[in-house]
């Protein structure tokens, strides 16, 4: 039983894994798509899902600053509704505010070019935003 995270972009799906404990986050992939076209990502999360005998998906939810939902939350809630459909399993919406921000910075302190930045920029927020959401149910069960 294991959970990934999900950071959807417009031509991009940052993807993590959990470990089998669900304790620890790591990058999985990244995956492309013509911009907007979700559905090409189905096939491959698929293969994912059945691999890693996933159980539940943290998709990021890029909630405007303000904490209103923009075009980009509609979207990914739009997406939630889709993977619920074609897997059947839960789908949980995780604030990923700032996240692509700490995950470029995390990079430069790395020293990884601006070009390299580009490509695994969605993967680390995907990371991100799975460790939040592990962190926060370690923290419930350990009460």
């Amino acid at each position: 039983m294991r959970y990934i995270g999900l950071d959807l972009g417009s031509k991009t799906l940052g993807i993590a894994t959990s470990d089998i404990t669900n304790t620890i986050a790591t990058t999985y992939t990244t995956l492309r798509c013509e911009e907007n076209d979700y559905d090409s990502f189905i096939e491959p999360l698929n293969n994912i899902i059945k691999e890693y005998n996933i159980t539940k998906i943290i998709l990021g939810l890029p909630k405007n600053m303000d904490n209103t939902i923009g075009d980009r939350a509609n979207i990914t809630i739009e997406f939630k509704k889709k993977l619920e459909e074609y897997f059947n399993i839960e789908v949980i919406l995780e604030d990923e505010r700032l996240t692509s921000v700490i995950s470029n910075n995390v990079l430069i302190k790395a020293d990884v070019s601006r070009k390299k930045r580009k490509k695994k920029v969605d993967g680390i927020a995907a990371t991100i935003i799975l460790q939040s959401y592990l962190d926060k149910e370690n923290n419930k069960n350990e009460r």
